[in-house]
């Protein structure tokens, strides 16, 4: 499977699921790639030095000569390999403008390491721009994180009718895995709400655990963990795990 976690509205738990979703998945002894597309590159920064990279996701897309398993970095955990990104990869759109294959790229020069790995988890960019329409050309699923909070599926249409638009044009595996409700307060009425409200528009494409807003989640990049080693007895740790369960009960 090769799973895009999307949604262009920034602070939804995009990163942190990407993260944590990977790391659980590799906790499970699935060989996962996790490929950062997100020129922050805060999922790189989880689990890699930045001295430590010499070569990104970057030059792949952009050098003719450079393979995807030359970048591809591993882990404390052998199961999960890294695809790591840079501030560079900022540069890429302006790169590929007008490049006949530019929304190709990614499905181009990372289809000889598919079949290293039972998962590719892709972390996209808070944008509907060149490195998401890559990440939704090469992936065969989509996983769309929302926010538990006022104005959740804001964007959410415009995002679903690009996918419908690539899925007819491009790439027909394409479907969407699941929605999953993150930063949630179940305290709260609006919080309940949003649940409700998520639930009716999607049915059961909702995954059925929900990530709750959490210290720990927020605070593990900085120490280069995920949640599972940072704090495995957290509750973020456990939802991650269930999380993990339920992708590969739907994969």
């Amino acid at each position: 499977m090769i799973l895009a976690v999307t949604n262009q509205k920034g602070g939804v738990g995009k990163t942190t699921t990407s993260i944590n979703l990977a790391a659980a998945l590799a906790r499970k002894g699935q060989r996962t790639l996790l490929v950062d597309l997100d020129p922050q590159g805060h999922s790189t920064l989880s689990f890699l030095d930045h001295e430590s990279i010499d070569r990104s996701i970057y030059d792949v897309l952009v050098e003719p000569d450079v393979a995807a398993a030359e970048i591809i970095r591993p882990t404390t955990d052998e199961y999960l390999h890294v695809a790591p990104a840079r501030i560079s990869l900022a540069k890429l759109e302006g790169k590929l403008l007008g490049e006949f294959d530019g929304h190709y790229r990614l499905r181009d020069e990372l289809k000889s390491i598919v079949k290293n790995y039972e998962f590719i988890v892709i972390d996209t960019p808070p944008t509907l721009g060149l490195l998401t329409v890559n990440a939704l050309v090469f992936a065969t699923h989509l996983l769309v994180p929302i926010q538990s909070s006022y104005l959740s599926l804001e964007g959410t249409d415009d995002l679903l009718e690009t996918v419908d638009r690539i899925r007819r044009q491009v790439n027909r595996r394409l479907q969407l895995l699941g929605v999953l409700i993150t930063l949630h307060d179940n305290r709260t009425i609006l919080g309940r709400d949003v649940v409700t409200q998520v639930r009716e528009v999607f049915g059961e494409k909702v995954f059925q655990t929900i990530i709750s807003k959490s210290v720990r989640l927020e605070e593990s990049p900085a120490y280069k963990e995920s949640i599972f080693t940072h704090a495995p007895r957290s509750s973020g740790a456990k939802q991650y795990a269930e999380l993990g369960d339920e992708v590969m009960e739907r994969a």
